[in-house]
């Protein structure tokens, strides 16, 4: 009996084996898609969390305890590190700018220079940073420490709020306490600047001081102060959201530290020029004759 022939191979006929130009296009506005929607998703979820936190702030304030706790881990321990980084903050200033104003004859002029700097922008957002990595890593990785370990699960089972008790503390006292350290990291600033000029480049003193004074306002010291609440609020919401949500295991406390860090900053940069467009709006508003 003579053998079957053998079938002849199947003709491939898919036509979207090999990718088109505007296959690839799709596919990229579909993935860019998709991160826009998790951007908004997580967005929504932390505008949640925000709104939750408030809610038990002013419904039922934490225990003293708790609060002066809180109070002492983000204001006081934090106080050497702002002091350190305002000092070199305000010494760099006179370092950089001391050349460029001495070819105008200007040196007494660095006084406000440096003065208004630290007041207005290098003194708020140096110091917010500072305490996003130091303070915010560390509220990601205690509350991340605490999900993964299944303690707020366990807060929460015994008819506690995990929102009250963990969350609402810790957004107080960087509500109140990064902006204290704020107005510090900016006096330890101009200090650290006069001490070089004067000291270092033999600046006149008495114009150096006679030009700051005149330079320097308090509306500028409010204008950073009024910046570092924002920072504050911002770094405790966006931290404890990190660590409520952290992933499972050691790598997703590690990955819930990092992300708060970089999602403050990244959030303390957007308000920062946000807010001082809005402060200048309203200072012109009131001062009209300033702009000018």
């Amino acid at each position: 009996m003579a053998p079957s022939p053998t079938p002849p191979p199947p003709v491939s006929t898919n036509e979207g084996a090999r990718p088109t130009l505007g296959g690839a296009i799709f596919d990229s506005i579909a993935d860019l898609g998709e991160v826009v929607m998790q951007w908004v998703e997580g967005l929504g979820r932390l505008s949640l969390f925000f709104f939750q936190a408030l809610s038990w702030i002013f419904t039922r304030l934490p225990s003293s305890e708790t609060l002066i706790g809180s109070f002492y881990q983000i204001g006081v321990r934090s106080l050497p590190v702002v002091a350190l980084t305002g000092t070199f903050i305000g010494m760099v200033l006179a370092v950089q700018a001391y050349h460029q104003f001495r070819g105008f004859g200007m040196e007494s002029r660095l006084g406000a220079m440096i003065n208004l700097s630290m007041f207005r922008e290098l003194g708020p957002v140096l110091a917010a940073t500072m305490l996003a990595g130091r303070v915010g890593s560390a509220i990601a990785a205690e509350l991340g420490t605490m999900r993964v370990t299944e303690q707020i699960d366990a807060l929460a089972s015994m008819g506690a709020s995990p929102m009250r008790h963990l969350v609402a503390p810790r957004f107080l006292a960087c509500l109140f306490m990064i902006p204290s350290l704020t107005v510090m990291a900016m006096f330890f600033g101009v200090v650290g600047g006069a001490f070089y000029c004067i000291y270092i480049f033999h600046v006149d003193a008495y114009f150096y001081f006679s030009n700051a004074q005149e330079a320097a306002s308090p509306w500028d010291l409010f204008y950073g102060v009024f910046k570092s609440t924002f920072f504050g609020a911002a770094i405790a919401i966006i931290s404890c959201y990190r660590g409520f949500n952290c992933d499972p295991g050691a790598e997703g406390v590690g990955r819930a530290s990092t992300i708060a860090f970089v999602q403050s900053f990244v959030a303390i940069l957007a308000m920062d020029l946000v807010i001082s467009i809005v402060l200048d709006r309203v200072y012109y508003f009131i001062w009209p004759q300033d702009a000018f």
